[in-house]
């Protein structure tokens, strides 16, 4: 949450976290993939927020998290905040995601139109965050990958500026990962690049 106090250690300390847990998880251990990257988490959300309370300066720091974890053909998305994944299947851009902001809740339950949430002053108040409170709930859902499938993860700074249909554009455009992510960040900037935009590409191999 770059807005907000020390986000950038918060986020920092989330994928310090989250790394060391997940690369060091034992192989033959009873919890599933799934079931040791929730546990990364809750542990991360558990960094973040008890190195806020022994640091005043640090109060109410965190961060969003969205990540995509891979085993065989299986993929498994886990997300907190306004942070998003894509998939682009055959040219056709999905979010996968669903925003944990209060505007995007307010969209869903039928309170507030789309043109409406994207011209709301609220539109940056995040209803989950990792590290603000004890406990933080994350989704967490399986897909199937199949062959060609690219997954775009990034953060609100790339879709703030850049609407589905471009992404989708850009995204469908051949070339090597890095240049192509380098591309939205890019375009992002150009468009007004408000917010700290972060993005990353995965392809599933033929």
């Amino acid at each position: 949450m770059g807005g907000a106090a020390a986000g950038e250690i918060a986020s920092s300390l989330a994928v310090d976290e989250m790394l060391r847990l997940l690369t060091g998880r034992s192989q033959n251990g009873e919890a599933s993939l799934p079931e040791q990257a929730e546990q990364a988490i809750l542990a991360a959300n558990q960094a973040i927020y008890s190195r806020a309370q022994r640091n005043h300066r640090l109060s109410g720091m965190g961060t969003t998290l969205v990540a995509l974890l891979a085993q065989e053909h299986n993929l498994w998305v886990l997300n907190i905040g306004d942070s998003r994944c894509y998939r682009l299947r055959q040219g056709q851009l999905e979010q996968l995601t669903l925003d944990h902001s209060l505007v995007e809740e307010q969209v869903r339950v039928g309170r507030m139109t789309r043109s409406e949430a994207l011209r709301s002053p609220l539109r940056n108040v995040i209803t989950r965050a990792l590290g603000t409170q004890c406990r933080v709930t994350p989704d967490i859902f399986g897909l199937e990958a199949a062959p060609g499938d690219l997954y775009l993860l990034c953060s609100d700074g790339l879709t703030r500026e850049l609407p589905d249909s471009v992404l989708q554009s850009m995204l469908t455009a051949s070339g090597p990962l890095e240049e192509m992510c380098a591309g939205l960040i890019n375009a992002a900037k150009k468009a007004g690049g408000h917010d700290n935009i972060t993005c990353l590409l995965v392809r599933v191999q033929d």
